[in-house]
């Protein structure tokens, strides 16, 4: 069973990415945010992977850049009707703390906000997912009032990906070129400057 892969970036297409670990290529199925992270090409990276299998499809990869991204996916998944493509894409519009908060404030919307999710499975993950340990140490307490989360508000990035999005460029190339600017310019940047300064990443 693979967990754990520590190669060369050699491919990195729009689900996937391979690997080269010592002279293999390990296919591996990446969410568009974790791609649109990924080192560049030539250049290392570290992938923790959950092995699954299907009739289907057979053996596949699919790869996180934490632990607490695949302790998500796992979680996820274990959810009747939740496959992984639907798991990377609620993962790719709410990482693990984010997610935490949707599901604290019974945030379907946010949840629904993922490809491929409706309202009821939006409602079923936001239900299933309370007092569930989703990585870093998050873990949902719902009340019968109330329900708090030990976890971050939505992020900024997350806001400037999708505003992105609604001027019609692909998810990945937002992140990539959000998650370029916030490296260069700290995380305090401002929503509506972090959108600015994306655009010109984009246009270069």
């Amino acid at each position: 069973m693979i967990g754990r892969l520590r190669g060369i970036v050699v491919e990195v297409e729009p689900e996937d990415c391979v690997i080269d670990v010592m002279g293999v290529g390990y296919l591996v199925r990446c969410g568009a945010r974790t791609l649109g992270r990924l080192p560049a090409t030539g250049e290392e990276a570290v992938l923790h992977v959950e092995h699954a299998w299907s009739a289907e499809q057979g053996p596949r990869l699919y790869g996180f850049l934490s632990r607490d991204e695949r302790a998500a996916y796992r979680l996820l998944t274990a959810i009747q009707g939740v496959g992984p493509k639907a798991a990377l894409s609620v993962l790719d519009v709410l990482p693990p703390g984010d997610l935490a908060a949707a599901v604290a404030r019974d945030d379907k919307a946010a949840i629904g906000r993922a490809n491929g999710v409706g309202p009821k499975l939006a409602q079923r993950i936001a239900t299933e997912l309370k007092g569930k340990p989703l990585g870093g140490g998050l873990t949902i307490v719902g009340g019968a009032a109330m329900a708090t989360v030990a976890a971050p508000a939505p992020s900024v990035s997350g806001d400037a990906v999708a505003a992105l999005m609604g001027l019609g460029i692909a998810e990945i190339l937002a992140r990539r070129a959000v998650d370029q600017t916030l490296t260069a310019e700290g995380s305090d940047v401002d929503l509506s400057t972090l959108i600015k300064l994306s655009l010109r990443e984009l246009g270069r």
